[in-house]
């Protein structure tokens, strides 16, 4: 995903994020989406392909009035118009990451879960575990199936 990622990609999030201004700097896209009712404003950057220590790959970043947040090694996104959002995930062959970027100019972050968590019963999870299953099956379509079978 990292090395498609493109201006169309770009735009294709904006619009669902509802941005009022997407821009290429340099080495990154810059999307700034901001809720006025509420007087919130949030920065998404998103580096297509960036050096991260040893290695390089896809770098998403998010900015707000009290937080900074990093999605490394992204692997790919996946939009809900209906939810007004868009999810970013980094998967490895036992965990999942994402950082969830909503229309609101707000954003969740759900960090190194079980990628086995995605497909439980979610009536038997606590409600604190549930919620982070929940978001991250949203992105199960878009998961590495090899990962999912080295699992196994």
């Amino acid at each position: 995903m990292s090395a498609g990622f493109a201006s169309n990609d770009a735009d294709k999030i904006g619009k669902v994020l509802g941005a009022e201004k997407i821009s290429f700097e340099k080495d990154h896209y810059r999307l700034k989406v901001t809720n006025k009712e509420e007087k919130r404003i949030l920065v998404l950057e998103v580096y297509p392909e960036t050096t991260l220590g040893k290695s390089r790959g896809m770098l998403i970043v998010v900015y707000t009035g009290n937080s900074h947040l990093q999605l490394h090694n992204c692997t790919g996104y996946i939009v809900s118009e209906e939810l007004a959002e868009v999810t970013f995930v980094a998967e490895t062959s036992k965990r999942l990451s994402g950082l969830v970027v909503e229309a609101g100019a707000s954003c969740s972050l759900y960090a190194a879960l079980n990628r086995d968590l995605i497909s439980s019963d979610f009536t038997q999870l606590g409600v604190e575990v549930m919620l982070s299953g929940v978001a991250m099956s949203l992105a199960e379509e878009i998961l590495d199936e090899e990962k999912d079978e080295e699992q196994s």
